[in-house]
């Protein structure tokens, strides 16, 4: 079950690079988190396809604030302390991309998240792995 929107882009407003890029959180809840990103040719190879780091990013954007909604009280705030991403296929300059980050496990001290990274014609485009641990 999703938390209310209104908790992701306060989250988000916290963090300028995604707002940069232009990630979008279309869901956020505490099982679940959603988003979408243009493919612009700012965040483009000189191939004219989605940069790994930009695929990074934009998963790590998500576990981030999946990690950031099951903080228990008291706890400073999260941050990434392992991610490991495959690479499967590429999103063009000028389509979007969609991904969806679920917890593995989520814990006292650290959760581990795994977002899909999706083309608009289901493609799979990157998995992503994070640890985030709990400050």
């Amino acid at each position: 079950m999703a938390a209310e929107i209104p908790a992701a882009p306060a989250a988000l407003i916290a963090q300028p690079f995604p707002r940069l890029m232009g990630v979008e959180i279309v869901e956020a809840g505490k099982d679940r988190v959603r988003g979408r990103l243009t493919v612009r040719p700012d965040v483009c190879t000189a191939g004219h396809i989605l940069h790994g780091g930009a695929i990074m990013a934009f998963a790590d954007t998500l576990g981030a604030t999946g990690a950031f909604l099951n903080l228990p009280e008291g706890a400073g705030g999260t941050t990434t302390i392992e991610s490991k991403t495959n690479f499967i296929g590429a999103a063009r300059e000028g389509t979007t991309v969609e991904a969806e980050a679920l917890p593995i496990h989520i814990g006292r001290r650290s959760s581990v998240w795994q977002t899909r990274i999706t083309r608009a014609d289901g493609k799979l485009v990157a998995i992503v792995t994070q640890t985030q641990m709990v400050l």
